[in-house]
């Protein structure tokens, strides 16, 4: 049997001091345990939530939408929204990574494993809900995703608010940025330097093929990037996934990530009994599906550890140096597992949640390769 390390909830509470830029923030925070368990990698109630990363408290508000008698659906749009209107998550959300401009966009997804619809946004724009509009594209629409301008149309045609997602925080954060001549971006082969000033570029004259290196080109953490993934299984053993991001810090404008590409951000298939998420380098992971590869694994009686590690290896292989997590759920066996490499920020390690018996969360810990 697959094992995991577990670091197991409390409810002891205490303040919480996070400085935003200028936003000082207390609050109560559940305390988590500093005794490192083995545990089996199985849930043993009927319904159950997977997040990643230590969003403990939007597993927890997944939770609360499944003991209500919501579905699958219900929780994972419950749990990623709980994290779009914390300012304190920097990398969901509005008020923080705003683009070149400034401005901050979304990109979400869910999808069913019963039904395989999907609903996506990407490049939303002006409008807080993202993965609630993704819902509305999957509910309202016969299509699957939605961008840009014409996605905040559809939202606020659906009802939802049309307004502004900079704050103080990230409107100070681009000025920054600005005077540091524009560093880090994300451009190359254009004039002038991209690593040494502002835009606008332009494209350098291609006198022989670029050379492309092989390898992440820039660090990809929490602190300037990453996704909440949500995996959620209902009493009735409907499985939904659900996914949320502000994407990359001072990317390029119109720039989309894996978060809202099915089969990239996330995937769920009844029929194969599996669901993953990933979260990490988007522009890496999203050429190589890694949550549609793990689902299609555990359909084939790969453990969902085993799985998520296979995927990350698939990709190392080709992109040394990448940084990116897979979390997987075997809905059949109740089984959950994830596997990560990089993220040398979080020293290696890469943690998610579990809510299962009586809403306790558990995080996780997987020690990531290098």
């Amino acid at each position: 049997m697959n094992h995991c390390f577990a670091l197991f909830s409390m409810t002891t509470t205490t303040g919480y001091n996070n400085n935003h830029g200028a936003l000082m923030l207390n609050c109560k925070l559940i305390i988590l345990t500093l005794l490192l368990i083995i545990t089996p990698c199985t849930v043993t109630s009927g319904q159950f939530v997977v997040t990643t990363w230590n969003f403990t408290r939007a597993t927890r508000e997944a939770w609360e939408a499944l003991s209500e008698g919501g579905g699958a659906m219900d929780a994972v749009e419950r749990g990623c929204s709980w994290c779009e209107s914390d300012l304190r998550v920097g990398s969901v959300g509005f008020g923080n990574h705003p683009d070149e401009s400034g401005e901050t966009t979304l990109d979400a997804m869910v999808m069913e494993g019963e039904s395989m619809r999907v609903g996506a946004v990407a490049d939303l724009r002006r409008v807080k809900s993202a993965v609630s509009v993704a819902r509305a594209v999957l509910e309202h629409t016969k299509l699957t995703m939605l961008v840009g301008e014409s996605a905040t149309k559809f939202a606020v045609a659906m009802g939802f608010v049309n307004e502004s997602l900079t704050t103080k925080f990230s409107h100070n954060e681009w000025l920054l940025w600005k005077r540091n001549r524009c560093q880090p971006n994300y451009w190359r082969y254009v004039t002038p330097d991209p690593s040494a000033s502002c835009g606008p570029y332009k494209p350098l004259p291609r006198k022989q093929p670029w050379k492309y290196p092989i390898g992440h080109e820039y660090l990809v953490g929490v602190s300037n990037h990453d996704t909440i993934g949500m995996i959620a299984v209902d009493r009735d053993g409907r499985v939904a996934v659900g996914t949320s991001t502000n994407g990359l810090d001072h990317k390029i404008p119109g720039r989309v990530g894996d978060s809202p590409i099915p089969g990239a951000g996330g995937y769920a298939d009844s029929t194969a009994g599996g669901a993953a998420v990933a979260t990490g380098d988007g522009d890496v992971m999203m050429r190589y599906l890694p949550a549609l590869r793990v689902v299609e694994w555990i359909r084939s009686g790969v453990a969902p550890g085993d799985a998520a590690r296979k995927a990350i290896a698939f990709i190392a292989n080709r992109e040394p140096g990448f940084s990116g997590a897979v979390v997987a759920v075997d809905t059949v066996k109740r089984r959950h597992g994830a596997a990560c490499r990089g993220f040398p920020e979080w020293g290696n390690i890469f943690p998610y949640s579990v809510a299962d018996t009586d809403g306790r969360v558990s995080l996780f810990r997987v020690k990531c390769n290098s």
